[in-house]
Parts: C-alpha cells; sequence; structure tokens
C-alpha cells in the first residue's frame, strides 16, 4: 500500500496542478457511471415492470390515445435510464480541455526555464515537458475509456427500448 501511494505521489508531481483536476473529473465521472450501472442493476428492473403493468393495465391498446400513453411510459422509460448521460459527456468533454490544459502550463514552465537559465539544458526542462506531456495522456486516457462505457450504456439503452417498445405492442 505504502509502494503505491508513493507512485500515485510521484505520477501527481510528475504532471503538475492540472493532474489533480483530471484525476478529480475522473472520480466525478465515475461515480455518475457506476451509479448508471447501480441504476440498471437494481432499480431499472423494477421501473420496467411498473412500466408493463400500467401498459397491461389499459383496457384499450389500439386507439391515439393509447399509443400517446405508450409513447409517454416509453419516454419516461428511457429518461430515467439516461437521466446523467448528458453531463458524463460533458466531463468526458472536459477531460481532454484540461489534459491541452497541461500541456499548455508544461510549457510555460519549459519556456521559463528556458528564459532564467538562457540555456536549452535537457534535464532544466525534463520537468515542464513532464507536466506538458502527464496531464495530456491522462486526460486522454480517461475520455477514452469514459466514453467506451458511455457508448456501452447507450447500446444498452438502445436495445431496451426496442425491447420495451415491442412488449408494449400487444
Amino acid at each position: 500500500m505504502h509502494m503505491l501511494s508513493e507512485a500515485l505521489s510521484q505520477f501527481f508531481s510528475y504532471g503538475g496542478v492540472v493532474l489533480y483536476l483530471i484525476f478529480f473529473l475522473a472520480v466525478v465521472l465515475w461515480a455518475l457511471l457506476i451509479e448508471r450501472l447501480w441504476y440498471y442493476m437494481k432499480e431499472y428492473p423494477k421501473h420496467k415492470e411498473e412500466t408493463i403493468r400500467i401498459w397491461d393495465a389499459q383496457a384499450d391498446k389500439e386507439s391515439w390515445e393509447a399509443h400517446r400513453v405508450r409513447d409517454y411510459l416509453l419516454s419516461r422509460l428511457g429518461q430515467r435510464f439516461s437521466v446523467t448521460l448528458p453531463l458524463i459527456k460533458i466531463g468526458i468533454a472536459l477531460c481532454p480541455l484540461f489534459g491541452l490544459l497541461g500541456t499548455v502550463t508544461g510549457m510555460i514552465e519549459v519556456f521559463d526555464v528556458m528564459a532564467v537559465l538562457g540555456t536549452t539544458d535537457a534535464r532544466a526542462m525534463a520537468s515542464g515537458v513532464s507536466k506538458a506531456t502527464v496531464p495530456t495522456m491522462a486526460g486522454m486516457f480517461i475520455a477514452i475509456v469514459s466514453l467506451l462505457a458511455v457508448a456501452r450504456f447507450e447500446s444498452r439503452i438502445k436495445a431496451e427500448s426496442q425491447h420495451m417498445a415491442a412488449r408494449l405492442t400487444r
């Protein structure tokens, strides 16, 4: 455990302050993604059964009004499923931007070293270069992994919507 904390501390020191922002954003993103997974596994089946029960209790399933009720039930179920996905997508879009912010701050540090020392000494610039590349890599990694998770959720939502649309026509 001690080695892990040392490794993380060193990683954060390589990435600079911006890496803490990216880490915070990653924690928020994954908390929201885990909440959606929890909803899908625990709450969605209850909402799905409630929707089916409401539809099955309808005597009329053919009229225009019945189709509007069906549309409402399907829409409400889909909305409950995807309620936080827009917020997650905003977080995903911010990850590369925070990485770019890290690139800019790292390059400013490199130029600052060059201005103070008046040299292009690679050892003197290494810290700035590290602070320019590590946040970019971390931001892109978090964005890609989160984007894959959201794509999985969206495909699940689409499949469930098609299943429920077929189920509510009986």
